[in-house]
Formats: structure tokens, sequence, C-alpha cells
């Protein structure tokens, strides 16, 4: 699934600050708020503003929602001293609802920079790349989270059973498929030999920020990281590219070091992504 539609537009709008813990509201005191409307996936996200200070980042929601944010609360903690990921300024649980305040990283989105500047489609693939590469190459054994596909398929069985996979969010190729459809291909795939690596879980081009020289700043949205095969991240990002070009894919694998992609894991991880 894509984070942007034909329109691809707002992509944030301005807005008042919500109801805050009383702890939380004096730390953002005195700045302005704008509403992100970009890949929320069920939490509030907002953008705040102060002249004289960095922006910050706030990620808020209740239920299913709360708790995606603790998951990512604690992942980024792991990932501080291992990966760019943004600097946590606070994190609390209040009556039911999780509140994650980042540092706002700098640059700009892997998207941004190819929807603006199709010309450096190829310095900005391969810098990607080279970022997979080394997140693959952490040892797998110093990370404490499981997010292999097993896992996954049980989380997406129940997603399918309570009504909750949006079929209308499907991808172009998918359009039309029930999701019960989604989840017998799923089944006509198995068993999966999964290639263990430390995986983001969502790398796709709006969680990737670069800096004018086409380089990777950080990486944003980690609450699905953990272990998983490493077409997981690969599947994501190859799909995210094909707005782009059908060339862009290749660029890709090329960059990360892979000769031939194994086409079947990669129909098997979309269509995975596609229950979430």
């Amino acid at each position: 699934m894509t984070d942007h539609d034909a329109s691809d537009a707002p992509r944030e709008v301005p807005t008042e600050a919500p109801d805050l813990p009383p702890a939380l509201h004096a730390r953002v005191a005195g700045r302005t708020w704008h509403r992100n409307l970009v890949g929320e996936a069920g939490a509030h996200v907002h953008r705040l503003h102060r002249p004289d200070a960095p922006a910050l980042y706030l990620k808020h929601g209740d239920g299913d929602a709360a708790s995606a944010i603790a998951d990512e609360f604690t992942r980024l903690q792991w990932f501080a001293d291992r990966w760019p990921v943004p600097r946590i300024e606070h994190f609390e649980w209040s009556d039911g609802a999780a509140w994650l305040l980042t540092r706002a990283l700098p640059g700009r989105t892997a998207y941004e920079w190819l929807a603006d500047d199709p010309a450096r489609a190829a310095a900005v693939v391969a810098s990607l790349g080279r970022l997979l590469r080394d997140l693959h190459a952490l040892p797998v054994d110093t990370c404490p989270f499981n997010a292999n596909h097993r896992l996954h398929l049980d989380l997406a069985r129940q997603r399918l059973e309570a009504g909750l996979i949006d079929a209308g969010d499907f991808d172009d190729a998918r359009q039309g498929w029930t999701p019960q459809q989604v989840w017998e291909a799923l089944g006509a795939m198995l068993p999966l030999a999964e290639d263990r690596v430390v995986s983001h879980g969502d790398f796709s081009l709006d969680n990737i920020l670069m800096n004018g020289d086409g380089e990777v700043v950080g990486v944003i949205d980690l609450g699905r990281a953990g272990i998983a095969d490493r077409y997981r991240d690969l599947a994501i990002l190859a799909n995210c590219l094909d707005e782009f070009g059908p060339t862009l894919r290749d660029m890709l694998f090329s960059a990360y070091g892979i000769a031939e992609p194994d086409l079947s894991k990669l129909d098997f991880h979309l269509l995975l992504d596609e229950c979430f």
C-alpha cells in the first residue's frame, strides 16, 4: 500500500493543539500546530513549530494506536545508538492513550526528492540501497524485537476475521481483490524460507529523510521494526519506487547487492503488507 493518491495534496494542515497531559502541555507551550496527513495509520501525528527551537513531532492515540506508539518508543530507544532515528523528547501513557514526542530530523523525504527532482533518481536510489544494506548488516542476535512473517500472518488472520482489512486501499495490482483472496494467496506461498535481518518494517519513501547532497540523514516510523526476512523491506521500497519508473527497482537491487531478486518473496511481502 502506498501513502499517496493521484492528487497527493495536502501533506499537512494547520490545526489547534489537542487536549494534552499536563507535563506534555508544559513541554510544548508556545508552538504552532500542523496536522500531518501522510501515513498516520491510526495515530494522530502533528508537527509543532516555534521559530527559536527545533521542530518537534507528536504522535498520539489510544487503543491499538497507543500500543503501536509504545512499540515505536521502545524501538527508538534501541536504535538510538545504532541508526539515524529521531531523538525522543517525551513519552507517556495516560488514561489508555500514548503520547510520543520526538525531535524532527533535518532534510526532506525521499518521496519529495524523487517527485521534485527526477533527474536525481539514480543517486537517491543508490543512497537508499546502501542505507538498507547497512541496516540489514546489524547483528541479528542483538535485536530483541520479533517481526517475522509467522507473527504477522497471525495478526493478519485476526484482522481478516475482524473485518479490518481495507480492500479499497490495496495496491493497483490487487484492485478488485477481496481480503479473503489476499489471505488465500498468502497461504499458497507458504512455507517461506526466512533470511533473518534487522528489518525496518515500513521502509517506504515517506519514512526516509535525505539532505540536499542526496545522503540519508534519518529514518522514521519504526514501530514495526524487528527481526524478519530481508525482503520485507526490499518489497515495500521497490513497490514505492515503481511509481517513479520501471527501472528504479533494478537500481535498488544493484545498490543493495542483489543480482537476481527473489520475485516470489517480493510478492509474498507485498501481499502481507495489504493486510495492515
